[in-house]
């Protein structure tokens, strides 16, 4: 039996929905923030890192988004969440499910992080945090999320999903990012296709269990 060991809030909920559209059987271990809204140490007892999402499957304990998608989908799913070897599609489907953590997240946890500095600092220097905070938003962030999210955008104009006419993994790796800038950001509210992309993930009956699974979460519309 699968364990995903499950951090509220985070992007251990696109691994419930993996074995939702899998339907494979797992169980869940539930852990909770801490006020700082770090991962709580019993993490490191599954991964020396104590980060999420982790699973146990047996004797194996696999970490990050990606490979424990990727594990899932080979060992599990037979490959059915990825477009055949050799085609475009199986092309984008890699880019796509390397791009979401390691273009697009950066970027807007860089946006939470400086959004969350004036509170976090001493009061005699807020003033000053919230003028370094709203530079590197204006003068940094924004442009590089816009220029994204253009990408994005026009990508979802030539096809449904993101690898092609098919749902893939890749779509299931896109999700927790794309519904962070859905929160977060004011520029998403001007692109159409991403929201219907966030829409028509959300209206999944396999999402729908999962959210049952793991518990509300605050990136859900």
């Amino acid at each position: 039996m699968i364990t995903v060991h499950h951090l509220n809030n985070s992007r251990s909920q696109r691994i419930l929905w993996m074995l939702e559209e899998l339907g494979v059987p797992y169980e869940v271990k539930r852990y909770q923030r801490e006020p700082s809204m770090q991962a709580p140490a019993a993490l490191r007892a599954v991964h020396p890192l104590g980060k999420s999402p982790v699973i146990t499957d047996g004797d194996k304990t696999i970490a990050e988004s990606g490979a424990i998608i990727e594990y899932l989908n080979e060992t599990y799913g037979a490959g059915r969440l990825s477009p055949a070897p050799g085609t475009p599609e199986r092309l984008r489907y890699t880019y796509f499910l390397h791009y979401a953590e390691g273009s697009l997240m950066p970027l807007l946890f860089m946006k939470l992080l400086f959004g969350l500095l004036p509170g976090r600092v001493p009061w005699f220097i807020r003033p000053v945090a919230r003028m370094v905070s709203a530079g590197v938003d204006k003068g940094l962030l924004l442009p590089q999320l816009g220029n994204h999210f253009m990408f994005l955008e026009s990508e979802l104009y030539q096809r449904e999903w993101f690898a092609g006419a098919e749902f893939t993994a890749a779509d299931i790796q896109m999700s927790y990012p794309l519904e962070a800038a859905a929160a977060r950001s004011p520029l998403f509210e001007r692109l159409p296709k991403l929201k219907a992309f966030v829409d028509r993930i959300q209206a999944r009956p396999a999402y729908k269990r999962a959210i049952e699974r793991g518990g509300e979460y605050a990136l859900k519309k």
